[in-house]
């Protein structure tokens, strides 16, 4: 997919391409004529829309739509004007990475990973369950995020923060080969696929609220009662159901955090420090792309801490061969309002 990007559109540009839409409603003018009101953007920014015909059905907001346009001024703004607009269509080669933020991997290969784990386990019983639980909500983990915020707050989030998991599982599993694998695996797989049920998310991966069930019982005890729903589904009872739904349950932790039980196993525990470690990474990252080396973050509350950014020896900017390094000349402002650069041991007992 080749088109200019809404960040670089400038007054009288012809635009045809796809964009997201943030938001659409059919409005009235001070004359009475019906119009169609839409914020449509890409992964660089978003511009305002009219449709001035009013006839025009507003698309769902989160969905994706091809345009062609015209780009005006108006109050001082930048607004499409469209003359045309559709849905895509199954020849259209959208890609949505340019639209929205997206995990790093396409969601079929994710699922597909998933659906591999789960055809490798020897244990029928946990590949039953997870069969009927993965089968009930495939088409939102296609486009679910794994938050509303913090971390995976991205289109397929929640895949990509699976996969990820089952990534460190397969790791830990090569150094303590006591535990069992297709518990650990299942667990992984389970624990937070009640997302689906306790967020609402648009289409982009976008969640603008939770659900009733999701604000009286949360995805743990959804988690609960969605793994033995599928286990009577499939005909499947005994230990693992209960051990399954124990996982699920006590994921978190500990009460403070949700979880009315603490994790009673090996392979419960694993589940809960994988998922700590990977929800705590992903943010720690994504901080990192956002604070230059050798400076402090602003304040991550989820973490209740700044976070410092170390000055890697990959890092450092490489001098020309032809010439001598020169020192970088001190801007008049920070590039970065609020920060400035101090090395390690000033910048601590800055926090001190």
């Amino acid at each position: 997919m080749t088109q200019p990007a809404v960040l670089s559109l400038t007054k009288d540009t012809k635009f045809t391409g796809f964009l997201m839409v943030r938001m659409a409603e059919q409005r009235q003018s001070s004359k009475g004529d019906k119009y169609l009101d839409m914020t449509l953007g890409d992964a660089t920014g978003d511009l305002n829309a009219k449709v001035w015909d009013g006839k025009a059905e507003p698309p769902q907001t989160g969905s994706v739509i091809k345009i062609r346009a015209t780009v005006q001024e108006y109050n001082g703004r930048l607004q499409f004007r469209v003359e045309q607009m559709r849905k895509p269509m199954s020849e259209d080669d959208v890609d949505m990475t340019q639209l929205t933020l997206c995990a790093p991997e396409k969601p079929e290969d994710m699922f597909q990973k998933i659906q591999d784990t789960i055809d490798a386990m020897h244990t029928e019983d946990l590949q039953k369950i997870l069969r009927e639980l993965i089968s009930a909500c495939r088409e939102k983990l296609m486009y679910y995020p794994a938050a509303q915020r913090l971390h995976h707050a991205e289109r397929s989030g929640l895949l990509h923060h699976t996969t990820s998991m089952l990534k460190t599982a397969d790791a830990i599993l090569s150094v303590y080969p006591f535990l069992n694998g297709d518990l650990l695996r299942a667990g992984v797989i389970a624990h937070d696929l009640s997302k689906t049920t306790e967020m609402l998310s648009d289409e982009s991966g976008s969640v603008r609220d939770y659900s009733t069930e999701g604000l009286l019982l949360g995805h743990l005890v959804q988690g609960v009662s969605e793994v033995r729903a599928a286990a009577d589904r499939a005909g499947v009872t005994g230990e693992y159901v209960l051990l399954l739904s124990h996982m699920v349950i006590s994921h978190h932790g500990t009460a403070e955090f949700g979880s009315p039980r603490p994790p009673m196993f090996p392979e419960a525990e694993v589940l809960h420090m994988i998922d700590d470690l990977d929800a705590k990474m992903n943010e720690m990252e994504a901080v990192m792309k956002r604070t230059p080396p050798g400076v402090f973050s602003e304040k991550i509350w989820s973490l209740d801490r700044r976070l410092y950014h170390p000055v890697y020896q990959t890092e450092e900017p490489e001098a020309e061969e032809s010439q001598p390094p020169e020192k970088p000349e001190r801007p008049e402002k920070p590039a970065f309002p609020g920060y400035r650069r101090a090395d390690a041991d000033t910048a601590y007992q800055g926090l001190l």
